[in-house]
């Protein structure tokens, strides 16, 4: 990847099936302008070891074919034993500037990841509820069965990028993309609690097949009426997903696997040959197709400070989906059972408008309201379709900008509401319909070089989201006894926080540059993290704390002291450095431990 950027607030208008409060964007390694020739070797604990290399150069004398290579291979461990981690990836690129107003990019991808292990959550007893009689339960230890526990995936992508500008009103780009990706899974996952210090897991083996095909093509430029500015795009995009997935759970319903948490051992060898009959358990095979399609156009309109942006989209879904189950005892009895749901046509029309205005100091107030329409393909317990996941925000806020500083200064307040929202079925091991859930809060952050020196980046958050109008109830769950509570606690869910958001986040991060009169090329780096408490079910029965993390890192340019180094550069991080136990978030019964103390570091070469 090039780069990765968080783009808050709307966006579902440019990029379609996206929730009102942001996504993420990441831009792919093309040909650079001028050549680049970089290698790196990375290394750090659990048995992490990485090479990466990237190459730019022109392919003719005049430049005007370029071409990119981009490479990695990386094996390592995590901080929990037989989990462990490989890859190879390649990603060529090639631009053609066919001429000084078109120009069109080819990326290309492989890779194949042929182990990606499994790490299983925990049980509640033993990482959240620790005493005398219940020891904590090491970050080291594997809940599991060693020998069957592996993920392995190849993934392959063709991107085609075409622009041509007709003049300097009107402009012209075309992107289509397909993917294809082949995925097996075999592990064992948490099933229940049996006592204090017996848990029962389940093995699983899955495959999984996806192909997509996406087609993006726009229009757009800008014009002047008087000094009004018009910036403009309109454009139609799809994209055609096709799923496969073949589930087979062993011992579905008979005799589960019990391991001690504290001595996990287990010779247990997992079967499969369900549709057989050989063994007991549950195979089911589910393809699906998926087809979207969408019309967008935005304008963003422009006199001296003010900015005003208005944009709309309407979108077309169908969805197609059946399965087959075969149900095995054991014994050679096998059933089948087939569910086909008939084509599931959905449509939406979905907007945003903002305003900005920029005083001449720097402050620039603002204002936004969107709407999102995201179509969810997942079905409840029973095999019906959720409704497509409907969405609203209004954001107001505040950016500043330091006359003659880099610094700039951000705040936000923000109101969202989604329809629809899908949360966890604690009873039939599924997900179901929330209702309305509504997000409400602020964020503040900073952005600024102090110094020529010193680098700060800080950011606070607060966000309260909580479920809105439902007839949703939960039995009380006490984490004491790692069970639901005796006697039975049913509470509604409506009005409760929504688990695992923490309502408070801060995190702040400095890097200094050693001045070159003391150590040249030499610079150093620290961070703070905080993610405050959050609720471990639906209905606020009991809280997983909240938690600082301390992170630490430091860097040097050999060039600045070694003419013959030039371009050679080590970095070294360390995060979590006081490698705290901290439980990351809990569902029920399970809890998700937080990485402890990594340590990373490499060394770059660039000529």
């Amino acid at each position: 990847m090039e780069r990765i950027e968080a783009v808050n607030g709307p966006a579902s208008v440019m990029y379609g099936q996206t929730t009102p409060g942001g996504m993420i964007g990441i831009t792919l390694k093309k040909p650079t302008e001028t050549p680049l020739h970089e290698i790196s070797v990375g290394f750090g604990n659990w048995g992490r070891y990485e090479g990466t290399f990237d190459y730019s150069d022109k392919v003719n004398k005049s430049g005007t074919v370029r071409f990119r290579v981009a490479g990695i291979g990386v094996t390592q461990g995590i901080q929990t034993n037989h989990v462990q981690y490989q890859r190879l990836g390649i990603l060529p690129s090639l631009t053609w500037d066919i001429d000084k107003n078109t120009s069109w990019t080819l990326v290309g991808m492989y890779k194949y990841t042929p182990n990606n292990g499994v790490d299983n959550a925990r049980p509640i007893r033993g990482t959240l509820i620790t005493s005398s009689d219940i020891p904590r339960i090491s970050r080291s230890t594997f809940l599991g069965l060693p020998d069957f526990n592996s993920y392995s995936k190849t993934d392959a992508m063709l991107e085609s990028q075409f622009h041509h500008s007709f003049n300097k009103f009107l402009n012209f780009d075309q992107t289509f993309r397909w993917d294809h990706s082949n995925a097996k899974t075999q592990y064992s996952y948490f099933g229940s609690a049996v006592d204090a210090d017996t848990i029962k897991i389940r093995p699983e083996i899955s495959k999984q097949s996806l192909n997509t095909i996406q087609f993006d093509t726009r229009f757009s430029g800008s014009f002047k009426i008087g000094k009004v500015k018009n910036t403009w795009v309109v454009g139609n995009d799809f994209r055609d997903y096709s799923y496969n997935t073949d589930s087979a759970f062993d011992q579905q319903s008979d005799v589960p696997i019990s391991i001690n948490v504290y001595n996990p051992q287990s010779n247990y060898i997992p079967c499969f040959s369900i549709r057989s009959g050989k063994c007991a358990g549950t195979d089911t095979v589910a393809p699906y197709d998926f087809f979207q399609e969408g019309i967008y156009f935005q304008d963003q309109i422009k006199w001296k400070g003010l900015s005003v942006l208005l944009g709309g989209r309407q979108d077309w879904v169908n969805f197609h989906y059946h399965d087959t189950t075969y149900t095995s005892d054991g014994t050679g009895n096998v059933t089948q059972s087939s569910d086909k749901k008939a084509p599931q046509p959905q449509s939406a029309f979905t907007w945003r408008g903002g305003i900005i205005y920029n005083f001449n100091f720097g402050l620039a107030p603002y204002f936004s309201y969107s709407t999102s329409f995201v179509p969810q393909t997942s079905t409840d317990y029973l095999g019906h379709p959720f409704s497509p996941l409907t969405g609203k925000q209004l954001e107001a806020g505040l950016k500043y900008k330091v006359p003659y500083k880099d610094i700039l200064i951000t705040a936000a307040a923000f109101d969202i509401t989604e329809n629809h929202y899908l949360i966890e079925d604690l009873v039939h091991d599924s997900e179901k319909d929330a209702g309305t859930v509504r997000s409400r809060g602020f964020e503040v952050s900073a952005n600024a070089n102090i110094t020529k020196d010193l680098r700060l980046i800080a950011s606070y958050s607060y966000t309260d989201t909580r479920f809105g109008k439902s007839n949703l109830t939960d039995n009380a769950f006490c984490p004491s006894s790692g069970k639901a509570c005796s006697p039975i606690i049913e509470r509604a869910e409506e009005g409760k926080a929504v688990p695992r958001i923490p309502r408070n986040m801060f995190s702040i991060f400095a890097d200094y540059a050693v001045p070159s009169n003391i150590v040249q090329g030499f610079g150093i780096n620290w961070g703070m993290r905080y993610v405050g408490f959050t609720y471990g079910d639906n209905i606020e029965s009991y809280k997983v704390p909240a938690y600082f993390l301390f992170d630490i890192g430091a860097h040097y340019d050999f060039g600045k002291r070694f003419r013959s180094l030039n371009g050679l550069k080590a970095q070294i991080t360390i995060s979590n450095l006081t490698n705290k136990y901290y439980v990351a978030g809990c569902a029920s019964g399970v809890c998700n431990l937080g990485e402890g103390r990594k340590v990373y570091g490499n060394l770059t070469y660039n000529w």
